[in-house]
């Protein structure tokens, strides 16, 4: 069965003084009708970028260097300002990080709401007004109607996420990407927008990518994992071997980072020394090197390929790593003589 989403091999630039900045350096993946594919990753790691390049959503520095996105056999990456339009909010909509800034703060509620249900769907205003209370409420927002007279700054900050949620349902989309939508909100908001998501995949029937740098957030959410770092996917399985059998060191530290309601309260946070790559100059070397304690004289030389584990018979769902230690035998650092 063909992916709804192929990427392969794409790459973003940043144009700066200093030359280029190598945002998104051959990033691949598939997402297949109705799944949800969590991406995690450091701020800065490329995971907004990479999703922003699909809906070609750059701002003037930046430029696609390579690669292709394909979309029911076309590919977003070649396709005029007027193709892709056409594409963005109908097939393929985001919800973005902050809803009061993502929202024009002197339009009402029910005037943003309508803009994409007049222009892909031609829908009149009061039709599209009656369209949008219904995805009000199907996101929980109580008495709808009333609040398509509301201007953004009148709701609270999950209301106005559920507003963006529903606008972003509002032309059944096939696909929806949450770029980090529940950071702004407290826990008890988080987890009530987590549960709608969940249960609007199964109404809506949407395949949905979810970013997030909480690996936390998405265990009860996502079928699959891809974590990024410094613009590359570094390693990518189901959700559940994922965390049960995490095979790169970045994602063990990332793990190793989240707090255990069962853990003793003295102990203190563990947290990934060093910080990620000056992206200026496109990695050579294992981009995780510096803040590897399993690094051995390979990865100095030769930055590794997102590549299946040795062991994943033919027809599996791939575990996939970008890495030449295999750590499955050794959960310590490597030995000091091996260390690059």
């Amino acid at each position: 069965m063909p992916a709804l989403l192929d990427v392969r091999g794409l790459e973003t630039r940043f144009h700066v003084r200093k030359g280029y900045v190598h945002a998104v350096n051959g990033v691949s993946f598939q997402l297949q009708k109705g799944e949800v594919l969590g991406v995690v990753g450091e701020s800065g790691c490329g995971k907004s970028v990479t999703m922003l390049s699909l809906l070609q959503l750059l701002p003037p520095a930046a430029r696609i260097a390579g690669g292709q996105a394909l979309f029911q056999e076309r590919d977003l990456l070649q396709m005029n300002s007027r193709e892709i339009r056409q594409v963005r909010g109908a097939q393929i909509a985001m919800v973005f990080q902050d809803p009061l800034t993502s929202l024009n703060p002197v339009v009402r509620i029910g005037v943003q709401m309508a803009e994409p249900l007049i222009y892909h769907k031609g829908m009149s205003m009061s039709a599209a007004l009656a369209r949008c209370a219904e995805l009000l409420s199907l996101v929980g927002v109580p008495d709808g109607v009333s609040r398509l007279r509301d201007y953004p700054h009148q709701l609270s900050g999950g209301m106005r996420q559920r507003v963006m949620i529903a606008m972003a349902l509002g032309c059944q989309p096939k696909i929806l990407i949450a770029d980090e939508p529940t950071t702004a909100l407290d826990v008890t908001i988080q987890a009530q927008i987590m549960a709608l998501v969940k249960g609007l995949r199964d109404q809506v029937e949407a395949a949905i990518i979810w970013i997030t740098h909480d690996l936390s957030v998405i265990a009860g959410l996502a079928d699959r994992v891809m974590v990024m770092y410094a613009g590359q996917v570094v390693e990518e399985a189901q959700v559940d071997e994922l965390y049960d059998d995490p095979r790169h060191p970045y994602t063990v530290r990332l793990l190793g980072a989240l707090p255990s309601a069962g853990e003793a309260r003295k102990r203190r946070l563990t947290s990934i020394p060093g910080s990620p790559p000056d992206l200026v100059a496109r990695p050579t070397c294992c981009s995780f090197l510096p803040r590897c304690d399993y690094a051995v004289e390979r990865c100095r030389g030769e930055n590794p390929a997102l590549a299946p584990a040795p062991e994943v018979a033919e027809g599996e769902v791939p575990h996939r790593i970008a890495c030449w230690v295999d750590i499955r035998d050794r959960r310590v650092p490597a030995q000091e003589g091996n260390k690059a």
